[in-house]
C-alpha cells in the first residue's frame, strides 16, 4: 500500500489509487460494530411521531427487513426520548435486537434521558449548547474561550451518562445549521463544520471517552466531500483517535434526484476509503432508503481485487476547495462552458424524429419545429446508425469516424476516433474531433494531445476501480499542462434502474466534485441487445441521469433543485405529498433551488443553500423563506404553495410554464 496521500502537507486517505478502507477504532453500539474491520453499517431513520409507540414499532420492523441495521428516532422533548422506552421494549418483545440511536437537536436534557435508554445518541453541535439567529459576533480569543467553558459545561452531563452506560455517541456537524460562533469565527466553510465537532470531540477526550462516530453533512456535495476529508486530516493532525465516520447527504430529496445526489457525496468518499455507516436521506418512507445505502456499499465488496493502477506520487488536486481544472475552449467544451451531456443512441437504428423525445428534444409535426425541455441532451452519439433527418440546432450528432469519412455531410455531423484508427487517419473535422481513449492510453496520446485545438477525448476505463483509474489519467493531464477538454464515459452491463443511478452518479460525479471533467457520456456498449422501446427506455434514463449528475455535483444546474428532508417524528405535514405538490407547480423554474422542510429544526440553517424556503411552523400552518429570511409566518397549508409562487414573482425569479 502507498503512504497516506500528501498534498499541500494535508493528509486524507489512504490511496488515491489502491482501495482502502481507513482503519478506525470499532465504536459498538448495542449488538452491531461501526468502524475497525466490521463492514459498513446501514441505517435509517423513522418518519413516525415518537409519541406513536405502536406506529414507530411498526416502521422500525419494516426497516429492519430492509436492511436497516441501526435505527434513528427523533427525541425533541423530555416526553419523547422517555417514551423510547416503550418504543425498544415492544421491540425486544418481538423479537428485534436492532440498536436505537436518540437524534437531538434542542434539548440536552432529552439527551441525557435518552442516553440511559438508547444505544447511541445523536447531537448536533450548531445546535446543542449554541443559539442560531444568524448574528455576526465578534469574538476576542478570552470570549470565545469562555464560550467554549459554557459548552463544556453544558454537554459534560451527556458524556458522563454515556460513559457510565455504555452509549455510543455521534457528533453529527451539519452545514446548514452551523452556530453564529462558529460562523463568526470560520465562516460557512468546510473548516467551520469540522471545528465545531472538534470542540466536542476535545470535551470527550478529556474524559475518556472515545465511543464517538462523526459526521460532517451537507445539502452541498462539494462542501460535503471536502468537510469529511478535511475532518480526517485533522484528526491525524491533532493527534485524535481514528474515529468512525457515519455518511449522509442531507435533504438529498425524492426518486432520482434523491439517489443521484446521496451517491455523489457518500459514493466519492467510499471510493477513497472513508465511511463505517451510511445513511441515504430520501423523501420517501424510510424503508426504502436501506437498499439504497446497501446498493452503494456493496460495490466495495471485492473491490481490493481491482486491477492495479499508477500510483499517484505528487497529487495536483486541492481536496478541500472546489478548483475546476482548466482546459480550452474547443467548439462548445471546456473552458467557461458548462459540462456537456452526450447521450448515446448508437444502438437504435433508423431512429426517427419522434423517438428523440428520449434525449429531451420534441419534434412538433403539425409546426415542423423542434422544442426542447431542460434535459435536452447536447450531442447524441449514433456510432454507426447514422441519424437520416435533420437535427434541431440544439444538438449535434457524433458518429464512428469510418461512417463520417464516408457521410455526404462531414460539416455538421462530427467524427469519434479511437487511438488505434486516429494515427493512421488522414482527415480530420476542422471545428471538432472526438478521440476516444482508455485511462491506460492517455500517457502513450499526450504527445499528440498536447497543443490540439480542435479535439476533445472521451475518456473511460475497465478498472473496476473506475473513479481512481479515471482521476489517476486526469492527473497526468494536470502535470504536464494538457488543457484539452475532457468527458467522461462510464458504461454497466444490464442493471436496476437504481443502481445505473448510484453507479454514474459515484464514477462521474467523484470526479466532478473535484473539478475534473468537461461533460458525461453513460455509453450503451456492454449492454445485452433488447427490444427498441426498452432500448428508448434505457436512452431515456441515461440522459437523465447525466443531468442529474452534473446538477447534483453543482457544475450544471439544468432543472429545479428541491432541497427536501427525509421527513421524521418532528415533521409538520406530509412531506411526501408537499414536495410532489410543489414539483408539479414549479419543476420549470431551471435553476431554482427550494428547500421543503417538515420542521424549524431542518429549518433556515439546514437548507442553506435554498433560494426559497417551505417550513412547517405548527399544525397546518407554514413559514415562507427567502433565503435566510422569513416572508410569511403562519400561512395556512393550503394557501402556501400559491403564496411561495407569488414571492418567487415577486423576486422576479417566476417564469409561466411551457406545455410541450
Amino acid at each position: 500500500m502507498e503512504p497516506l496521500i500528501k498534498s499541500n502537507d494535508l493528509l486524507y486517505c489512504n490511496s488515491l489509487t489502491s482501495y482502502s478502507r481507513r482503519k478506525t477504532i470499532p465504536v459498538k453500539v448495542g449488538d452491531v460494530y461501526i468502524g475497525g474491520d466490521n463492514p459498513i453499517v446501514v441505517q435509517s431513520m423513522t418518519t413516525v411521531d415518537t409519541m406513536d409507540t405502536q406506529g414507530s414499532v411498526e416502521q422500525c420492523i419494516r426497516m429492519i427487513d430492509s436492511g436497516c441495521q441501526l435505527i434513528r428516532i427523533t427525541a425533541p422533548s423530555i416526553k419523547e426520548a422517555e417514551n423510547l422506552r416503550k418504543i425498544k421494549n415492544e421491540l425486544r418483545k418481538r423479537g428485534y435486537q436492532t440498536p436505537l440511536v436518540a437524534d437531538i437537536h434542542f434539548t440536552p436534557n432529552a439527551a441525557e434521558i435518552a442516553a440511559k435508554i438508547v444505544e447511541k445518541v445523536r447531537i448536533n453541535p450548531g445546535n446543542y449548547a449554541d443559539k442560531k439567529k444568524f448574528e455576526v459576533i465578534e469574538y476576542t480569543d478570552e470570549s470565545y474561550q469562555e464560550e467554549l467553558d459554557r459548552i463544556r459545561e453544558r454537554f459534560l452531563p451527556l458524556v458522563k451518562i454515556c460513559k457510565e452506560h455504555g452509549t455510543a455517541m455521534r457528533i453529527g456537524t451539519n452545514h446548514g445549521s452551523l452556530s453564529d460562533r462558529i460562523m463568526s469565527r470560520y465562516g460557512d466553510t468546510p473548516l467551520g463544520m469540522v471545528e465545531s465537532a472538534l470542540e466536542f470531540l476535545r470535551i470527550c477526550e478529556d474524559e475518556n471517552y472515545h465511543d464517538i462516530v462523526i459526521s460532517m453533512k451537507s445539502s452541498n456535495t462539494q462542501v460535503m466531500v471536502q468537510a469529511y476529508r478535511l475532518l480526517v486530516q485533522k484528526l491525524e493532525e491533532g493527534g485524535f483517535k481514528p474515529y468512525p465516520l457515519h455518511l449522509g447527504v442531507t435533504e438529498a430529496g425524492e426518486a432520482e434526484d434523491g439517489r443521484i445526489k446521496s451517491a455523489v457525496g457518500i459514493g466519492t468518499l467510499l471510493e477513497d476509503g472513508l465511511g463505517d455507516t451510511v445513511r441515504v436521506s430520501l423523501t420517501e418512507d424510510p424503508e426504502f432508503e436501506a437498499p439504497v445505502a446497501k446498493a452503494l456499499i456493496d460495490r466495495y465488496t471485492n473491490r481490493s481485487r481491482h486491477q492495479e493502477i499508477d500510483v499517484i506520487q505528487d497529487y495536483p488536486i486541492k481536496p478541500f476547495e472546489y478548483t475546476k481544472r482548466s482546459s480550452a475552449e474547443v467548439y462548445n467544451f471546456g473552458d467557461h462552458n458548462v459540462p456537456r451531456v452526450i447521450t448515446d443512441i448508437s444502438r437504435i437504428e433508423k431512429i426517427t424524429e419522434k423517438e428523440m423525445k428520449a434525449v429531451g428534444h420534441f419534434y412538433l409535426p403539425e409546426l415542423d419545429k423542434w422544442k426542447m425541455n431542460d434535459q435536452g441532451c447536447d450531442f447524441v452519439y449514433s456510432g454507426s446508425n447514422s441519424i437520416p433527418f435533420m437535427l434541431p440546432n440544439g444538438m449535434k450528432e457524433i458518429q464512428n469516424f469510418e461512417v463520417w469519412d464516408e457521410a455526404p455531410d462531414q460539416k455538421n455531423k462530427f467524427p469519434l476516433f479511437t487511438w488505434g484508427n486516429v494515427q493512421s487517419a488522414s482527415v480530420f473535422h476542422e471545428a471538432l474531433n472526438f478521440l476516444e481513449l482508455l485511462d491506460t492510453e492517455v500517457e502513450e496520446a499526450i504527445p499528440f494531445l498536447q497543443n490540439q485545438t480542435n479535439w476533445v477525448v472521451i475518456l473511460k476505463t475497465n478498472n473496476t476501480h473506475a473513479m481512481p483509474a479515471l482521476r489517476a489519467a486526469f492527473v497526468k493531464l494536470l502535470k504536464v499542462s494538457c488543457t484539452i477538454p475532457v468527458v467522461v464515459k462510464v458504461s454497466y452491463t444490464d442493471q436496476s434502474a437504481d443502481k445505473t443511478m448510484l453507479y454514474a452518479a459515484t464514477d462521474v460525479g467523484g470526479l466532478l466534485v473535484d473539478g475534473l471533467g468537461d461533460g458525461i457520456m453513460i455509453s450503451m456498449e456492454k449492454e445485452a441487445a433488447h427490444e427498441r422501446d426498452e432500448m428508448l427506455e434505457q436512452i431515456k434514463l441515461h440522459n437523465s441521469v447525466s443531468f442529474g449528475v452534473l446538477q447534483a455535483a453543482r457544475t450544471r444546474m439544468s432543472k429545479t433543485e428541491y432541497i427536501s428532508c427525509p421527513s421524521c417524528g418532528r415533521t409538520l405535514f406530509d412531506l411526501q405529498e408537499t414536495t410532489a405538490m410543489i414539483r408539479k407547480r414549479t419543476d420549470h423554474l431551471k435553476g431554482v433551488k427550494i428547500g421543503i422542510m417538515g420542521c424549524i429544526v431542518n429549518g433556515p440553517g439546514e437548507m442553506a443553500d435554498a433560494d426559497y424556503g417551505y417550513v412547517g411552523s405548527g399544525k397546518g400552518k407554514i413559514t415562507l423563506y427567502k433565503g435566510k429570511e422569513v416572508v410569511k409566518r403562519s400561512v395556512p397549508s393550503e394557501k402556501a404553495v400559491d403564496e411561495l409562487i407569488e414571492i418567487i414573482r415577486e423576486d422576479g425569479q417566476w417564469i409561466e410554464p411551457e406545455t410541450i
